[in-house]
């Protein structure tokens, strides 16, 4: 079966590999992303799936604007395709792209459609106390993740899963589930079913703004912000920015699904004293700092100062001298 694989991120290389390892595809060329300026150095470099395809010997085309790139739309038209595979591309496929090869072009998505269309599902899924989550793959059209559904695979979000460790689970998902999907596509073993519009929920671009953390919201809300963002989310702390990338949520209802190095921290946590939202409520030794919040507590478990590398919450306190009863936020 020829294919041209779309992707771009470090999603998007399972589904490749595995692909290229498959005795039954012929990938024939790969689209990706223009190679861009990244990390403190600014160093131009390649996607993660172009510096694959390069290594494997596999045509690469980086059109900055795809659907109006005539020579890009000459090959993909006369390539003669069974079939266009698509992961985490980037840039929005025109219907006449889509309909180009014999089978069509069929993306995974990192959800269980109708849910969660859009950019970031995964960090979404998350931010909102998703405990289940999974890939589906789909015939694609020119909506946003609105074509069919072929198949679909589920796992659990664990309390503790961040945006990193879930995408992980699932770009690997994603691979296995393409393969199935294309095999029975071409065998015609697989009906596609209808999304139901009217039960869709979006994933947006996530904006500089959602990484604020409001300590007036619970614990619970905080931390899944924290772990669905990660590991960007910030506040501040003696006027300047601080980031959160791990935190336990202490309160009565997840004292289960904590670690079982924590339950012994039940008894300290109950005898707390209430303060305001945002105040430093505790700072537990081997642990880090407690922060109160609009309802429950917060266990800072990793953070990072600004221009400083990333350190445990207990580090943290020893070298900042935290004190109970700082503040933190604007």
């Amino acid at each position: 079966m020829n294919v041209v694989y779309f992707g771009t991120p470090q999603f998007a290389v399972p589904s490749l590999v595995r692909l290229l390892k498959d005795p039954d595809f012929n990938v024939i060329a790969v689209v990706t992303q223009p190679d861009k300026r990244r990390g403190r150095g600014s160093k131009v470099t390649p996607s993660p799936v172009k510096t694959v395809a390069t290594e494997a010997g596999i045509p690469v085309w980086q059109p900055a604007k795809i659907k109006k790139d005539a020579e890009t739309l000459q090959f993909l038209d006369t390539c003669q395709a069974d079939a266009f595979v698509v992961v985490a591309y980037g840039q929005i496929l025109s219907q006449e792209i889509l309909d180009m090869p014999r089978l069509g072009s069929i993306n995974g998505h990192g959800s269980i459609l109708p849910a969660y269309r859009g950019a970031a599902p995964i960090q979404w899924s998350i931010y909102n106390g998703e405990t289940e989550t999974g890939v589906t793959t789909m015939l694609m059209d020119a909506g946003m993740d609105t074509g069919p559904m072929l198949l679909e695979e589920t796992i659990p979000i664990g309390l503790q899963d961040n945006a990193w460790t879930i995408a992980e689970k699932l770009s690997s998902l994603t691979a296995e589930l393409l393969l199935s999907t294309l095999h029975k596509l071409d065998g015609q073993a697989i009906r596609p079913i209808p999304q139901t519009d009217d039960q869709a929920t979006y994933a947006p671009l996530i904006k500089k703004e959602d990484y604020s953390i409001d300590w007036q919201r619970s614990a619970l809300d905080i931390h899944n912000q924290i772990r669905g963002f990660y590991p960007s989310c910030v506040t501040q702390l003696r006027q300047q920015p601080l980031k959160i990338s791990e935190t336990i949520p202490l309160f009565e209802d997840v004292w289960s699904q904590l670690p079982d190095e924590l339950q012994s921290l039940k008894a300290p946590y109950m005898a707390l004293d209430p303060v305001q939202p945002g105040h430093i409520a505790a700072i537990w030794k081997n642990q880090g700092p407690v922060i109160a919040t609009g309802n429950g507590h917060l266990l800072l478990r990793q953070l990072q100062p600004a221009g400083k590398k990333a350190q445990s919450g207990w580090a943290f306190a020893n070298g900042s001298r935290l004190e109970v009863g700082e503040v933190l936020g604007a």
